[in-house]
């Protein structure tokens, strides 16, 4: 029965190859979308299951207030470890203090190479469950040990063994390769992690560090820890809330909660607003996760229609076979073996489109997902999928059709009736609703990210370049090769900063000034630079004056922004001072000698930070910023710098980054996402033009008589025209009215989470809709204007 079944639906589909191919290539592409928004949503959900204890683990996060606003973060104090280590201990498996993903320059006989890595305590490789390919687990036990991912292993060694084989760091220190592990999953935190070295050589090598043993207040660090077997997070978490406030009296104003951030919720709910979790990437989740819904959705309801619009043509089959002896469940059975058959074909279209899109889409989603032809599962998920779409897709028609009464039919009295073409009209109005509403979003999506590139971010980052500085090499030695870089003519001026231009790495507290409010309690980002600082950016001064190398007294100077003066509340900030309001050991008063537009150093869709630059006068810099020649190419101007510093430095790699690629590097995520959002709502409009298309051929179809009467008794083209078009945009408009109510609230809501935000505008949904009116005449008109210009004798004659 089912072979039977199959053939007839294979004979239906052959026979009608226009209503077949519109069938399949719709539902192929909104089975493709499906598919890969699949795939990226099991990327996004398989975040960190690289790590098999995943469930156990987590960061130490810490919140703090600051005159009723508070922040959470992921830095704390060096004392928090032997806190946690004396009073919580049975809480733990394991405990680690960890620096931040940093670079260091490695160097094996000739080879000299920059890579990231962290500085960990020994437990890390075991709670991480890193898997050892060569040599030890316990590899950060000695001090002067280091442990290589296999790719950086291969980088520097070749086929050399590794194991045993001394590595110079920063040419300042010798370490010794104790193990190999296998490079982290893309998809995974610590993919970046290409070595690791013990915590406790970065203490000894860093001073700043050593002091910071018993300083509450420095919050530079980060810890991560298993949780154990016999507790749970929310239980360790409320034991260890206040263990900062309860041990340090100092930092208790600020009213300082220790949490545990667990490693199952890093990636896509790390954003925290006021002290409380508010989600994350999660959003995208969902966001992608309705649309690849509504998609698909949109290639069913075409199927709905085409097969609902053909009724008439299949009311004799229907009638024939009811007069026979067959039973409406098999007429259903049948209609449905027809939707799976065109489902399934439509599936192997989808795979072959997935596969010729999927470098494509990493390329543009920056993943790297791979099609699962050997998981189980996925091929299961796709079978529900199939049977799924086939019942969706067919359930409709197979209702429909089966309901029709054989002696109507058989005596040609059969219509489909007023209001037969209700449902189909519904269906229309819904494919449409979701389009506009997918157009407006895409729109207000880049409209939002334009609003923020057109911020003005307070200096140039045109021609502007940043070498790191981390090496020991560079101490002592930026006014020589300022000097240099100046006199080879490929740059025109240069400055040493202790953060990179896009980023603030330091925030300060702890400062008194005239006219402070009682109880203020300051958060300032605090970045050392070099007097040609604010030239070398291009920052502009808008009251009193720069860095000067002819004033000695600059040494204890600072430039604050305009938001730093707003905050403080300072009024004629010039020549005012800001005081160490430490009473063991203050440190001298700073000096207030300019104020500098706000700069934008953090996310372009929120304020900019109170900020202070302050005289660099312990060489505390990280990075060299140069401002290239403009007279000449930057091609030119880099090979130009790379020989100079080559013949300062021969024995470390030359990095640089240009400054305005980083800075865009800030729009990346919400410009993949509006990117993605455009090519799905293309291809969403595309489906329901197709549904449209194949709507229109078969009313045309219906109307020939009516066609070749009107243009007998003189219809011209365009009243033709006019008359199978109507009944569309009347469609189209009822979808625009329901569409642009939903997308403003939907995308207004999103707009919210951002603090610099564009206002929603009447034109971008007076240009969806007009888009959406114009697709349809389009779509509607070719085979509106083949049938106006059809011959009317051949139509009455057809008839």
């Amino acid at each position: 029965m089912f072979k039977n079944y199959l053939k007839i639906a294979w004979r239906n589909l052959w026979n009608n190859k226009g209503y077949t191919a519109i069938n399949v290539g719709g539902l192929a592409m909104g089975m493709a979308v499906t598919l890969i928004i699949g795939l990226w949503i099991q990327d996004e959900l398989s975040h960190n299951n690289y790590f098999s204890k995943k469930e156990k683990i987590a960061q130490v996060f810490q919140s703090q207030t600051f005159n009723g606003n508070t922040g959470t973060g992921p830095a704390i104090p060096r004392p928090l470890e032997k806190a946690l280590r004396d009073g919580y201990a049975d809480n733990f498996k394991h405990l680690v203090m960890s620096s931040w993903n940093i670079s260091r320059y490695l160097k094996y006989k000739d080879k000299s190479l920059s890579k990231t890595g962290n500085f960990m305590q020994s437990e890390a490789p075991e709670m991480l469950d890193l898997n050892i390919l060569k040599g030890e687990k316990d590899g950060l036990r000695e001090l002067n040990s280091v442990m290589l991912s296999e790719s950086v292993a291969y980088a520097l060694f070749g086929t050399e063994e590794p194991i045993g084989k001394t590595l110079q760091v920063n040419n300042q220190y010798d370490v010794m390769v104790t193990a190999v592990y296998e490079d982290i999953p893309f998809n995974n935190s610590f993919h970046d992690a290409e070595f690791l070295m013990p915590w406790d050589k970065m203490i000894a090598t860093q001073e700043w560090m050593k002091n910071a043993e018993d300083q509450w207040g420095n919050n530079s660090f980060q810890m991560f820890v298993q949780i154990a077997d016999n507790t749970d997070m929310e239980k360790v978490t409320e034991a260890i809330l206040n263990v900062k406030k309860d041990l340090n009296e100092d930092t208790a104003e600020f009213n300082p909660q220790i949490f545990l951030f667990p490693m199952k919720d890093w990636y896509l709910r790390g954003n925290f607003e006021n002290g409380k979790q508010s989600g994350g990437r999660i959003k995208y989740v969902w966001l992608f996760g309705i649309i690849g819904v509504f998609v698909l959705l949109l290639a069913c309801i075409n199927f709905m229609n085409l097969s609902t619009a053909r009724s008439e043509k299949r009311a004799k089959e229907v009638g024939i076979r009811k007069s026979i002896g067959s039973q409406r469940n098999q007429l259903i059975n049948q209609f449905l073996s027809e939707s799976f058959m065109v489902v399934l074909f439509a599936f192997f279209i989808a795979v072959v489109i997935v596969l010729l899109s999927l470098n494509g889409f990493n390329d543009l989603s920056k993943k790297e997902i791979f099609f699962p032809w050997k998981n189980g599962t996925f091929w299961l998920t796709s079978l529900v999928f199939i049977v799924f779409t086939a019942l969706v897709a067919g359930s409709y028609p197979a209702l429909y059709l089966s309901s029709f009464k054989p002696v109507d039919v058989l005596k040609g009295t059969f219509k489909a009736g007023k209001y037969a073409g209700l449902p189909r009209k519904i269906l229309v109005v819904l494919q449409f609703t979701v389009s506009v509403a997918f157009i407006i979003g895409t729109v207000i999506v880049m409209q939002q990210i334009n609003h923020a590139k057109n911020r003005p971010i307070g200096y140039n980052k045109d021609g502007l370049i940043q070498i790191p500085t981390f090496s020991q090499d560079f101490e002592g030695k930026y006014d020589l090769m300022r000097s240099e870089f100046l006199s080879s003519n490929a740059v025109i001026e240069m400055s040493a900063s202790s953060s990179p231009t896009t980023q603030i790495w330091s925030n300060r507290s702890g400062f008194d000034w005239e006219g402070k409010p009682d109880g203020f309690q300051e958060d300032l980002a605090w970045t050392e630079v070099t007097p040609e600082y604010a030239k070398s950016l291009g920052m502009k001064i808008v009251e009193g004056r720069d860095f000067s190398r002819e004033f000695a007294t600059d040494s204890n100077a600072v430039l604050i922004n305009r938001t730093a003066v707003k905050y403080m509340g300072i009024t004629d900030p010039v020549g005012k001072f800001l005081k160490d309001d430490d009473e063991e050991d203050p440190g001298p008063p700073l000096k207030i000698i300019g104020v500098v537009e706000d700069m934008i150093t953090q996310s372009p869709y929120e304020p900019v930070k109170q900020g202070l630059y302050v005289f660099d006068k312990h060489g505390n810099s990280s990075f060299y910023n140069l401002r290239l020649n403009p007279n000449q190419s930057a091609s030119q101007n880099i090979a130009i710098i790379e020989g100079v510093f080559k013949e300062h430095f021969p024995d470390l790699p030359f990095e640089y980054d240009f400054v305005d690629s980083e800075y865009g590097a800030k729009f990346a995520s919400e410009e993949r996402i509006g990117t993605l959002s455009g090519i799905f709502t293309a291809l969403a409009i595309l489906i329901s033009c197709l549904g449209l298309f194949g709507l229109t051929s078969f009313v045309a179809e219906q109307r020939t008589k009516e066609i070749g009467v009107r243009k007998v008794l003189g219809a011209t083209v365009f009243n033709v025209w006019g008359m199978l078009s109507k009944d569309f945009l009347k469609l189209v408009i009822i979808s625009c009215f329901i569409a642009v109510p939903i997308a403003y609230y939907v995308m207004n809501g999103w707009l919210q989470d951002y603090p610099y935000h564009m206002l929603l505008e009447w034109w971008i949904f007076a240009l969806a809709v007009f888009g959406a009116m114009m697709v349809t005449v389009i779509t509607v008109s070719f085979q509106a204007i083949k049938a106006a210009n059809s011959n009317p004798v051949k139509s009455l004659r057809t008839e």
